[in-house]
């Protein structure tokens, strides 16, 4: 077993531990029947990772090709058929 992958019995046994070294080394893998099945990452990690930071709006306001003069044609045409 490396620092930071468990087997799935590794994981259930010693849950504690592998909370303790998410939090104190970084991601911990658990794999099943060899292959990466989970990882167990500290939750201060996780708000880090998926922590919104503005919204689409803004996203598109701050782009740099707001100013680079790009005209973008819309092609008229007729609507197309759908069948439901």
């Amino acid at each position: 077993m490396s620092a930071s992958t468990w087997t799935v019995a590794e994981a259930k046994a010693k849950f504690s531990e592998v909370l303790d070294q998410a939090r104190s080394q970084g991601p911990q893998v658990i794999t099943k029947h060899g292959r990466d099945a989970a990882v167990v990452v500290a939750a201060e990690e996780w708000e880090r990772k998926t922590k919104r930071v503005g919204n689409l709006a803004e996203f598109f306001a701050g782009s740099p090709l707001r100013s680079s003069g790009l005209k973008v044609k819309r092609v008229k045409g007729r609507l197309r058929r759908v069948d439901l």
